[in-house]
């Protein structure tokens, strides 16, 4: 069973712009994803980064939707120095903004198989480094499970 961490912003791809089709097709990616998990297709992990940027979320109908998905994350990741020191390295070898070094830091930490994100920035600049998570889109994950 794959072991995937999504970026923060896969919790919140259904509350983005629809008008935009890649929205579109990522927030039913996201979507199938979480309907995976459900069925203990696949699992999911929650990290303390998740939940800092749940909690500094303004919009309430965003955070209650993050939280109640949070419930089908059976993998939960608590700050460690080794997550830190990681991050750290992945900002100055990356680039990476320190959120974005946190959550990848935590997707290695635990050894996932999947790291997936919405946001071309943070898979060109992840894509530097050498990790053993697979940097995917979640619309080419779906479209790997169909094939």
């Amino acid at each position: 069973m794959d072991l995937i961490y999504l970026d923060y912003n896969c919790f919140q791809r259904g509350f983005d712009d629809p008008g935009q089709v890649r929205i579109q097709m990522e927030a039913l990616a996201c979507q199938q994803i979480f309907v995976m998990a459900e069925h203990n297709e696949v699992q999911l992990a929650w990290s303390f980064m998740h939940q800092d940027e749940t909690f500094l979320c303004p919009f309430p109908a965003r955070k209650y939707e993050a939280l109640r998905l949070a419930t089908l994350c059976n993998v939960r990741v608590a700050p460690k120095e080794e997550i830190s020191q990681l991050a750290q390295s992945f900002q100055e070898n990356a680039g990476l903004t320190a959120k974005d070094a946190i959550h990848v830091a935590c997707a290695v930490e635990i050894k996932a198989d999947y790291f997936m994100t919405c946001d071309d920035r943070l898979m060109r600049q992840a894509k530097k480094l050498d990790l053993a998570p697979v940097l995917m889109n979640p619309v080419d994950y779906i479209r790997q499970e169909k094939t």
